[in-house]
């Protein structure tokens, strides 16, 4: 085996472990995700019908027939063609959008790119592609171009992941001078650009970073959802970096907290994923309440798929989609901006935060 052979093995068996982690072990934040903080008042007269609600959202100048992305989840495992194929097809037939996990592995390995190649699947819907952050020290902006080029996508995303990366044996340890590297690309690319955390949301401070070279698109990712700190744990061979994967297991940023604050900093005109650790058409209304205009999720999709392959995930989204127009309903919200506004507290920890950072306004924070 070639020396290009053998790194596209090692890596396919990397991702490959993931998934399987994933899958089949317990790899879910304690810590939660501050969502269940989020209160919504019942509102018993909603003086409206269910069939007369409005779900629909831009993105990508394409219409979101519900406001759900599956979001991406691997590049390069052994079945990476299948699930992307499976999970394109549903999120055409309900009109959502879908983003595909890090084709690092295509730059040096073309012939992968058949797993990433899901237009045909998701002729009219909204198909991202997906980058490391740290590869851009790596690849100039033409080189990730090709890859949104090659799949024909409507854009990119940047996945920020830190903590996972130096939690791996073989993940990187040097994240100097990103921040510039996303700027040119986002430039290079005329903003289709979104930038994601995976796991471990977004603070203050980097928020105003994205802000501060024009960045608007972001998926908050937060903490309370799958810990990839938690996967590298249980991944890893070193004791090491067991323990320290371990160690940090609840590291992050909980989701409600990092849509809240990306409201806030960003302001109207950020396009805004909430995911990390969304298990229900009601945490995606909590989320868009929040201040979301799209709830991501991935995991849920991933179990739904490996039960009960493309059936088990339409299900899952009907189930989802289900939820969320009652609660809609259930807080008098016509729509989704009407949602943003639904009267609600909040409650414990996530309040706590807000008055630590002078961000509580009474019952309702408003966006």
């Amino acid at each position: 085996m070639n020396r290009d052979n053998t790194h596209a093995a090692i890596l396919s068996k990397r991702k490959s472990e993931h998934l399987q982690i994933v899958t089949n072990e317990d790899v879910v934040h304690s810590g939660g995700t501050l969502l269940n903080d989020i209160r919504l008042y019942h509102q018993a007269l909603p003086e409206l019908s269910i069939n007369e609600l409005y779900t629909q959202v831009e993105f990508f100048g394409k219409i979101l027939q519900v406001p759900f992305m599956i979001t991406g989840m691997t590049g390069g495992a052994d079945f990476a063609g299948q699930l992307n194929r499976g999970l394109a097809e549903v999120a055409e037939k309900h009109g959502i959008a879908m983003g595909v996990g890090s084709q690092r592995i295509m730059i040096r390995h073309p012939e992968m790119a058949k797993d990433f190649q899901v237009r045909d699947k998701i002729p009219n819907g909204v198909l991202l592609g997906n980058i490391g952050a740290v590869q851009l020290q790596e690849y100039t902006p033409d080189v990730i171009k090709a890859l949104v080029d090659i799949i024909e996508a409507d854009g990119i995303c940047v996945h920020l992941n830190a903590a996972q990366e130096i939690m791996q044996e073989e993940g990187h340890r040097n994240f100097n001078k990103l921040l510039d590297k996303i700027d040119k690309l986002n430039s290079y690319l005329d903003g289709k650009v979104l930038v994601k955390e995976t796991g471990a949301g977004m603070s203050i401070e980097t928020l105003k970073q994205l802000k501060s070279i024009g960045i608007t698109i972001i998926d908050v990712a937060g903490a309370g959802g799958t810990s990839w700190t938690k996967v590298e744990a249980l991944r890893a061979q070193n004791q090491n970096l067991k323990k320290l994967g371990m160690a940090f297991a609840d590291w992050g940023v909980p989701t409600a907290f990092s849509i809240i604050s990306a409201k806030k900093i960003m302001g109207d005109g950020v396009k805004l994923i909430g995911s990390g650790g969304i298990t229900s058409g009601l945490d995606a209304a909590r989320a868009i309440a929040a201040g979301a205009d799209i709830a991501g999720f991935a995991r849920p999709a991933l179990l739904a798929y490996m039960s009960n392959g493309s059936e088990g995930v339409s299900s899952l989204i009907n189930s989802f989609t289900e939820e969320l127009k009652a609660a809609m309903l259930l807080t008098g919200s016509k729509d989704i901006t009407a949602l943003k506004k639904a009267s609600r507290a909040y409650k414990s920890e996530l309040k706590d935060l807000l008055e630590n950072h002078g961000w509580f306004e009474g019952e309702q924070l408003g966006n």
